[in-house]
């Protein structure tokens, strides 16, 4: 069966681009159209951003009408849980098929997923994307402001007045689905590379866990390139400062340090000094490691062509690591 996926014509936004195309990953037997007619929305099987009602069970999801109050809940200091942002036309669709694209996402990958771990992706990629399409939708915060965020990347790929000028309105309307689709391929890459990345994460998570420990536990070596690893080293092993790990494109080894925090730009040991912003030659000659090849003026990541120069920088990194009196001493 064809499901008939309806939004409202003229101008979009990332919030009627991204129910859609949710809906039409989820439901590959679609067919799009953009209208205001209320006939021909009352005839479709999902309606997003249009028609004046949110009713899930019927495939509704606009959120314009007096009296809408859908939001996301959070819970506040006491315990109970309260209002936080009002949904948009992405945040409704979102909470009724996100799992369901996800878990079809990672099938598409050759991954089945369980269902906590679909719940977990999917509540990730709510916190991540789809909350800030919803907030920047009702004008409640201008979460990336210019034109870097994805709502703004959207926006953008509106036609103009200039492209619209001159042509019929049967033209100016094919002209505004064509660019529809292109915003649609844009937020469908987004939506697929966040569950690749989701999924890699899970299967790197043990591989990272088994990794080897040396200098008393406070290095960690992955054989493998391009493991994703911080989580897990962040959350799990407070006590390794150095990752050391083969890089993807070249034959040469990196030593990172550890973030302190998801997300934080400070580390729990910088590298030396003295290191910062040499390379070749003079950081051989500041380290004896014959093979070093650089390392970055922010003092979070240097590489040496091979393992063992590689970690011969991570051990004289420990060495010369200042120590920090105990205030009970």
């Amino acid at each position: 069966m064809t499901h008939l996926i309806a939004t409202h014509d003229g101008t979009f936004h990332a919030d009627d681009v991204f129910g859609v195309a949710v809906l039409a990953a989820v439901f590959a037997d679609h067919q799009i159209i953009r209208t205001r007619d209320p006939a021909a929305i009352d005839r479709a099987d999902f309606v997003v951003d249009v028609g004046g009602v949110w009713d899930a069970p019927r495939g509704r999801f606009d959120h314009h009408q007096r009296g809408f109050e859908g939001a996301r809940m959070r819970v506040d200091p006491d315990g109970q849980p309260v209002r936080a942002e009002a949904f948009a036309g992405a945040g409704l669709v979102w909470r009724e098929y996100g799992r369901a694209y996800v878990r079809q996402a990672a099938q598409a990958l050759g991954h089945e997923l369980q269902p906590e771990l679909v719940a977990k992706i999917a509540a990730d990629l709510d916190g991540a994307m789809v909350r800030y399409i919803d907030l920047v939708d009702n004008g409640a915060a201008d979460v990336a402001p210019g034109v870097i965020g994805l709502s703004s990347q959207i926006s953008l790929l509106n036609s103009t007045w200039m492209e619209e000028k001159g042509l019929a309105p049967a033209a100016v309307a094919a002209l505004q689905l064509q660019r529809f689709h292109e915003a649609m391929a844009v937020v469908s890459r987004s939506l697929q590379r966040f569950v690749l990345r989701s999924v890699g994460q899970v299967l790197a998570a043990d591989s990272v866990r088994r990794g080897e420990r040396l200098q008393d536990g406070r290095v960690l070596l992955l054989r493998e390139g391009g493991m994703p690893w911080t989580r897990v080293v962040v959350d799990e092993m407070p006590e390794v400062l150095l990752v050391v790990y083969p890089e993807s494109t070249r034959a040469q080894y990196q030593i990172r340090t550890v973030p302190a925090a998801m997300g934080s730009f400070a580390s729990r040991m910088d590298l030396p000094s003295a290191w910062g912003g040499l390379r070749d030659e003079q950081l051989a000659g500041a380290t004896g490691v014959g093979d070093a090849v650089f390392c970055h003026v922010n003092l979070f990541i240097a590489g040496a062509r091979s393992l063992d120069g590689a970690l011969r920088l991570a051990a004289l990194a420990l060495d010369q690591m200042p120590t920090v009196d105990s205030p009970h001493a």
